[in-house]
């Protein structure tokens, strides 16, 4: 019996640092209680529209009285923000934000950013970039590689 107690103490001693090590692996600040910013931009990447510019309104969608605003970009131009995330928010919400794109005669709603898909992918930089096109929504965190998400239709 005492044996039997040892081992679980000794497993118990290994165990734990190692669960301990790992969550600080995959999200340190958030195991250290700090906040995590993320930057998150839309840049209009469309070519000569210079009299249609991109008209892009985004909010949060967890506080419908959260509106972050709008924007008419002329090519080139961008609209940022700053995602700041807590404990308690990775806990209890989606941290997610919502954008509305309109562009001549196309529309087009999508998450500019949420937590669960973006938290690895905009890496340890956390930038989140948006390049809008004539052919849909590309997505990079460094600004050179840029992969299409969504198609505007």
């Amino acid at each position: 019996m005492k044996q039997r107690s040892i081992l679980k103490l000794l497993l118990s001693l290994l165990v734990i640092p190692c669960m301990l090590y790992m969550i600080t692996i995959y999200q340190p600040d958030i195991f250290l209680f700090d906040d995590i910013t993320y930057q998150v931009s839309v840049v209009n990447g469309l070519s000569n529209n210079s009299s249609l510019p991109l008209v892009i309104w985004c909010n949060n969608v967890d506080d419908a009285y959260s509106d972050i605003g709008g924007r008419a970009l002329q090519e080139g131009d961008d609209f940022s923000w700053n995602v700041r995330v807590t404990l308690w928010k990775y806990i209890s919400s989606t941290n997610a934000f919502s954008c509305t794109m309109k562009w001549d005669q196309k529309r087009k709603k999508f998450e500019a950013f949420w937590l669960r898909r973006d938290e690895s992918r905009c890496g340890v930089l956390r930038k989140c970039v948006w390049l809008v096109k004539e052919d849909g929504f590309y997505f990079s965190n460094d600004e050179s590689n840029w992969v299409r998400e969504f198609k505007w239709l």
